[in-house]
């Protein structure tokens, strides 16, 4: 009987572990790296085999390298025995097996075959970029690309069931809006379409007129069989800047204006009228004195209806608060010509006669007068679908007499919302709503994209609870009924990018029967454009035709549209064709070029591989393909192949690198033969396995090898026992030492040996300059002699020092000789520092403004510097020798300083009295003596000179100079101090103490600094240096030199006649905040620009050149100026905006 296990005796695997086969030894030594045999197979370069520089390279067999089957190869089903096999096992008293055997599998436990997992195995090609060719779709969309095949312009063909969109050339939205709207307007297209060329006008110069290129755009958007129609050429005859955004209302009116003088030029009487007819309507503006009941009215036409109102407004209210009357009294009385006196009046407006089609236009945009800037409103306003007028049109008395509105002759509906979409007035993008009676759907039109909007007016429950949610798609609409669902009030969404905005909702207990379900609510709506009933019934005669001219306009660009169409196609087959044949060749070729050590096979890289699949093999083809089409007599050896670089695996000898080992990748020769003579690909170069570099691998072996070899003799050097303190021992350098002892020192050199202990770089750490042992001890330690053996077997040539060798006798004495002398040198500064106190420790008032003084003397202030760097480190800095005033003296013996100059006084001279010139020539020879004397308060502040200033030599002296000083004068704004002189806030006097004439004079002048410069010095090089110097940023600098601020950053010293010594002032301006988002952030400093509107344009010139016929379009005489920012209408002669200042050109 089998003896019972013992259980719980150790613990072993849970159910689903795995044995990490890694950790037991006796398996991982059977498992070789690609330099596992070294130091045991091989330990010198002689002894490297041709196998060892393979296995280096990991290809072969010895590298246990997992043999990863081809996922898109042939897969070959192994059969199974399912028979019963006779179990030969018996069961113990306790149910366990006697021939009880645990089987640990290596290809159970086995990684799976990944990208990551297999990416340096060189025998896996299964993640190189096959899935693109498996997928036929996408490896077709990428052979279209690489063969540069243009999508198929069949993709363009016009959609039936929608209209065509304008191709936007930039920011030309709002143009692409505003002629979406006035096509949809049978009458207006019509007119349009009955344009002839004028008398006196060629035919050619017709063609390239607005009103011939609108005629085209409007038949391209009626019969074009494209979705989209480019308005290039319309927008090149206006002269309209593709790049700027331009307001769609103003566009609006001057491309009317343009449009009804070239139809005032046409012989047709209804074109001469058209604009008048269709779009103008007729109002009054009139006062009525109380008084008398006199009335003073004034008509005017207008083509749209201009709208101001508030949020959560109605169109009709706001229609009726611009038409009611406003009162005139207090100081606002009104002049009355018959009563000769101020007397109290009403002012109205009123509507005589309305336009078949109205256009309201909502001042969206309005003028913030706290930042000065135009603003865009987000402001929501509701519009019926169907509009009364009647009730707005004639006086107010017959306005309350209006009759039903089913017999009205003023009932309009809605016909477009034009859209502006963006936060801001400055920028932003126009969209169109418009309702197509063709289709007879409303659409949403955007620039190339028109989609289809089932209703503006969503479904209404009958409960009438609230009101209508604006939806611009259904999309949007299906949206905000899920969010209605879930609660009975909202709050209004204020982002102007969402087109979709929730009304509050009224509780069931307080109903507003005045509220209608079908009112259309919008924050972007920008102008509404209503058609009266009785004119839609033009409208059921259907769209008019184009014009002949534009009709070969269109039919030729749509000819050209299907011949791109049939080439495209007969391109697309034989494209296909060539794409059939290559993909089966490709797919064949990486199912079959798996191979395995023992087979024959090439090696290439890893990325040469991806390269052929996803691009190099189709570029072949088609040049394989230009080819044949181009010499189809050439033979195909005379066709050139695609070279593919595998030089990610080539070493500097030429061979297989080693180091590279993890780009290699193996294939079978015969795939590589398909590849070259099948697909015309060529990997160059090409290797076999055998290729492996020897010197690379020699190379590679000796660092291997150190790496095994160095902690052995580290670990040796460690086990000595460490040297006692009073035991004699041998100087090594400390960092060697410390650096030797790592496993991998720092020190060491690829393909070098490690360096000596006495090598250039760590000889300094023992030795001296003088070849002894340096007195320095930091940088040396003390060793044991027998570590000092252990390292001799690696460095023979190392001899170092005993400890009983004492430190070198020369540097002693001069480190002793050194301490006397600085000793001596400090005696001396202490000594110069007391005799020349006045100097050293000048009293707070300056030497020149003593009282009682008259006699002063001249002193170089390089002398003077020179001093005072020796007095803080006179070890390292020399004493000046002597006084030498000579530089202050021309060759004429006259002086090139002025004394009375103040640029001279702060960088060349030093005004000393004549006593201390005294004490000080005492101690320093040299001169020569400039003597001074102070002139006499009456007659000027500044002194008298027996030597004359030379003012030649003086300015020869300030200009000719290749590298002198210049002083940057910080000026201190009144009242202000700067961040650096926080202890400068107030300069009074303190507990009665009066201040320093430094300090006050710091107060008046600011803080100043001399400067190096050269004459090729430029603005910018002076701005950098002195934000170093004062800490001001170089865009808040403002420097002046001579009154006049220096904005050219690239001009130069020379050409400023900068002088040497010259003070250049600086100012430190305020960081400019520029805030362009359209909210509720603090005001911006900066005005944003105002663009040129139309100027320039053909719509905004004077001078039509390009005019349709040879009289030119009379312009509008201005009796007003609207401002630009503000939009206020001044007199004509005003120079600036009465309302914000803005500059009116």
């Amino acid at each position: 009987m089998a003896l019972k296990r013992k259980r719980n005796a150790t613990k072993g695997f849970a159910t689903g572990d795995k044995l990490n086969l890694d950790s037991i030894p006796a398996v991982n030594t059977t498992r070789a790296t690609p330099w596992g045999w070294v130091g045991s197979e091989a330990s010198e370069a002689s002894e490297i085999t041709e196998e060892h520089r393979i296995s280096a390279c990991n290809l072969s067999s010895r590298n246990k390298n997992k043999l990863c089957p081809n996922k898109y190869g042939e897969v070959v089903e192994v059969p199974r025995d399912t028979s019963p096999k006779p179990s030969t096992s018996t069961s113990n008293a306790h149910g366990e097996l006697e021939d009880d055997i645990i089987v640990i599998s290596d290809d159970e436990d086995a990684p799976k075959c990944s990208k990551k997992q297999c990416k340096n195995n060189p025998y896996c090609l299964n993640h190189l970029g096959q899935l693109k060719w498996e997928d036929e779709d996408d490896a077709w969309e990428d052979f279209r690309k690489a063969i540069k095949l243009d999508h198929d312009p069949a993709r363009l063909a016009r959609e039936n069931d929608l209209p065509v969109g304008l191709k936007n050339l930039g920011a030309t939205c709002y143009a692409n809006a505003s002629l979406q709207v006035w096509f949809r307007d049978f009458a207006f297209r019509a007119g349009v379409y009955s344009c002839a060329v004028p008398e006196g006008i060629t035919e050619e110069k017709y063609k390239e007129s607005p009103i011939s290129q609108l005629q085209a755009t409007f038949a391209a958007l009626q019969i074009g069989n494209q979705k989209v129609f480019n308005p290039t050429k319309l927008v090149e005859s206006l002269q309209l800047r593709t790049t700027e955004q331009q307001d769609a209302q103003e566009f609006s009116k001057l491309f009317m204006t343009h449009l009804d003088a070239e139809f005032k030029k046409q012989n047709n009487p209804v074109l001469k009228s058209l604009i008048t007819d269709q779009f103008e309507g007729k109002q009054i503006y009139g006062t009525m004195c109380h008084s008398c009941g006199n009335r003073s009215e004034r008509r005017s036409e207008f083509l749209e209806l201009e709208i101001s109102f508030k949020n959560n407004s109605k169109l009709e209210d706001c229609i009726s608060a611009s038409l009611s009357p406003e009162t005139l009294s207090g100081d606002n009385k009104y002049s009355c010509s018959r009563c000769d006196s101020l007397q109290d009046a009403t002012r109205y407006t009123e509507l005589r006669q309305l336009p078949p089609v109205l256009h309201f236009s909502l001042l969206r945009f309005v003028y913030d007068l706290n930042t000065m800037e135009r603003k865009k409103s987000k402001n929501t306003i509701s519009f019926p679908p169907v509009l009364d007028m009647s009730k707005f049109v004639g006086s107010e008395r017959d306005r309350g007499h209006s009759s039903q509105p089913e017999q009205s002759q003023h009932i309009y509906e809605l016909r477009g919302v034009l859209q502006h979409k963006g936060a801001s007035a400055y920028h932003g993008h126009y969209e169109a709503q418009v309702y197509d009676t063709e289709h007879g759907s409303w659409y949403q039109f955007n620039d190339e994209s028109v989609t289809k909007i089932q209703s503006l007016v969503p479904y209404q429950k009958k409960s009438g609870k609230g009101k209508a949610i604006v939806e611009d798609d259904k999309s949007d609409c299906v949206e905000a009924r899920k969010k209605r669902s879930k609660a009975r009030k909202r709050k209004r969404i204020d982002d102007s990018d969402d087109d979709s905005v929730v009304i509050l909702e009224d509780p069931p207990s307080q109903p507003k029967p005045s509220e209608r379900p079908d009112l259309i609510s919008s924050k972007d709506a920008y102008m509404l454009i209503y058609a009266r009933k009785d004119h839609q019934k033009h409208d059921t005669f259907g769209a008019p035709q184009p014009s002949t001219r534009a009709v070969q306009i269109i039919e030729n660009l749509n000819m050209t549209y299907l011949d791109t169409c049939n080439a495209y196609a007969e391109q697309d087959t034989m494209a296909k064709s060539r794409f059939v044949d290559l993909k089966s060749k490709v797919t064949f070729i990486y199912g079959q070029w798996t191979t395995s050590p023992s087979h024959e096979m090439v090696v290439v890289s890893r990325r040469s591989l991806e390269a052929w699949l996803s691009e190099h093999c189709i570029e072949a083809a088609q040049a394989r393909h230009l080819n044949d089409t181009q010499h189809s007599d050439a033979s195909p050896a005379n066709k050139d192949k695609i070279s593919i670089d595998c030089s990610d695996i080539v070493c500097q000898h030429g061979c297989l690198d080693p180091r590279k080992a993890n780009n290699m990748k193996c294939i079978t020769l015969n795939a590589y033969e398909r590849i070259v003579n099948e697909t015309h690909c060529d990997f160059a170069p090409s290797f076999r396995p055998f290729d492996a570099c020897r010197e690379c691998v020699s190379a590679e072996f000796q660092e291997k090898y150190y790496e095994l070899d160095h902690p052995r003799h580290s670990k040796e050097v460690d086990e000595i026992p460490n040297i006692l303190e009073n035991e004699s021992g041998y100087w090594i350098s400390k960092k060697w030492y410390k650096d030797w002892r790592l496993v991998k020192p720092r020190m060491h050199v690829f393909g070098q040996d490690d360096p000596a202990p006495d090598s250039s770089e760590f000889h300094n750490h023992v030795y001296c300059e003088h070849g002894e042992l340096t007195l320095n001890i930091t940088n040396r330690r003390k060793i044991s002699g027998p570590a000092v053996a252990s390292l001799q077997k690696l460095f023979p040539r190392w001899d170092p020092p005993s400890t009983e060798i004492e430190p070198c006798a020369i540097c002693d004495a001069e480190i002793f000789v050194s301490k006397e002398d600085k000793k001596e040198l400090r005696k001396l500064v202490e000594d110069e520092k007391a005799r020349l106190r006045f100097i050293y420790e000048p009293s707070l008032d300056d030497w020149s403004r003593g009282t009682g003084i008259i006699s002063y003397a001249m002193l170089s202030s390089r002398f003077l510097k020179d001093w005072k760097r020796w007095l803080h480190n006179p070890s390292e800095n020399p004493r000046p020798c002597k006084i030498d005033n000579a530089p202050l003296i021309c060759q004429h013996d006259l002086l090139v300083v002025d004394p009375d100059c103040k640029t001279d006084m702060d960088t060349s001279i030093t005004i000393i009295k004549r006593d201390d010139w005294d004490v000080l020539n005492s101690i320093y020879s040299g001169g020569p003596l400039i003597a001074l004397s102070k002139k006499s308060p009456k007659d000027s502040d500044g002194y008298n000179h027996d030597i004359p200033v030379c003012a030649d030599c003086r300015l020869r002296r300030k200009t000719e100079w290749d590298t002198a000083d210049i002083v940057i004068r910080m000026s201190i704004p009144n009242g202000s101090s700067t961040s650096k002189q926080k202890g400068l806030v107030t300069y009074g006097r303190v507990n009665g103490a009066r201040q320093s004439r430094r300090l006050r004079s710091l107060k008046e002048r600011g803080e100043q600094r001399v400067i190096s410069v050269c004459k090729a010095s430029s603005v910018k090089d002076i701005k950098v240096v002195v934000q170093d110097e004062f800490s001001v940023p170089t865009i808040c600098q403002r420097l002046f030199y001579q009154g006049k601020e220096l904005n050219d950053n690239t001009a130069t010293i020379e050409s400023l006649n900068v002088f040497a010594n010259d003070i250049i002032d600086l100012k430190e301006a305020e960081e400019v905040l520029d805030i362009t988002s359209d909210s509720d952030e603090p005001p911006t400093k900066r005005k944003k620009e105002e663009g040129s509107g139309f100027g320039g344009t053909l719509l905004g010139s004077v001078d039509v050149n390009w005019s349709s016929s040879p009289e030119q379009t009379p312009q509008p005489v201005d009796k007003e100026k609207a401002c630009s920012a503000c939009t206020f209408s001044n007199t004509f002669d005003a120079s600036a905006c009465q309302i914000c200042d803005t500059i009116l050109v």
